[in-house]
């Protein structure tokens, strides 16, 4: 489905929304992996935290909702690395959220930071990718894109959407040599999850999410979701007629 990444030795790696959690976590098993790593995000002190020790890593702190920065940096990029050859965006936000906690500004930073900043960017890269015959893209989303869930009711559309534009540009980019992953994770330990007030199932930590991705690239498949004990479950609960799905997710979250 893609072709599999397995040597990261001297692989130009860009992993944006780096300074925390799973695109940290990852940068750093990257990096211990070979792999030549550039980090962005919007805290350049945490970023350089992440790449202490590897003096060959690059930092870009910028932040991803402002394209001109984004572009800016991918320009300074391309000019030192010459090819890039795998994006991948972590970049993220979250707030719980029921139907009666709806709020117009929090459901458009949602928008902005998880849908409308990763595709501007990536319009961006498809013409590169293409000119320099081959790349790749990897999409942090989350199992809460899969259904409607209790408490995801700006967050899950969010990563419902970016689900599609990733099988969409996989549809569309894969003959033309450009590889496209998706990454699905369950509940990670992460600060974006620090403030649930409920308990989140198959919880695990950012370094185990970062070794799931990585065999996820070897595997070359598109989609990677994870911990397989818990995203299995809810793949099952995809297939089910609206009339058992809201009984089961009622049932087993209280809602």
């Amino acid at each position: 489905m893609n072709p599999p990444i397995r040597d990261w030795a001297g692989r130009r790696v860009w992993v944006i929304g780096a300074s925390s959690g799973i695109g940290a976590a990852l940068a750093q098993a990257l990096l211990g992996r070979g792999a030549r790593v550039t980090v962005s995000a919007r805290r350049e002190d945490a970023l350089r935290d992440v790449v202490a020790g590897h003096p060959g890593a690059r930092v870009a702190a910028f932040d991803l909702t402002d394209l001109s920065a984004f572009t800016q940096a991918r320009d300074e990029l391309c000019a030192a690395w010459g090819v890039i050859d795998l994006v991948v965006f972590s970049a993220g936000a979250y707030a719980a959220m029921r139907a009666w906690e709806l709020d117009a500004a929090k459901i458009g930073r949602l928008i902005d930071i998880n849908l409308t900043a990763p595709m501007a960017a990536t319009a961006t890269l498809i013409p590169l990718f293409l000119q320099q015959g081959g790349g790749a893209l990897a999409f942090v989303a989350s199992v809460a894109g899969y259904r409607g869930l209790p408490k995801a009711a700006a967050y899950g559309p969010t990563k419902a959407a970016l689900i599609n534009f990733a099988e969409t540009l996989h549809l569309d980019l894969a003959p033309r040599g450009i590889s496209v992953f998706l990454v699905n994770p369950g509940f990670v330990e992460t600060p974006m999850t620090a403030d649930n007030n409920f308990r989140m199932p198959a919880l695990i930590s950012p370094q185990q999410a970062a070794e799931e991705i990585i065999a996820g690239f070897a595997r070359g498949g598109f989609e990677m979701h994870f911990p397989r004990r818990f995203t299995r479950w809810l793949k099952l609960l995809r297939l089910l007629p609206y009339r058992l799905y809201f009984a089961l997710v009622r049932r087993g979250t209280g809602a």
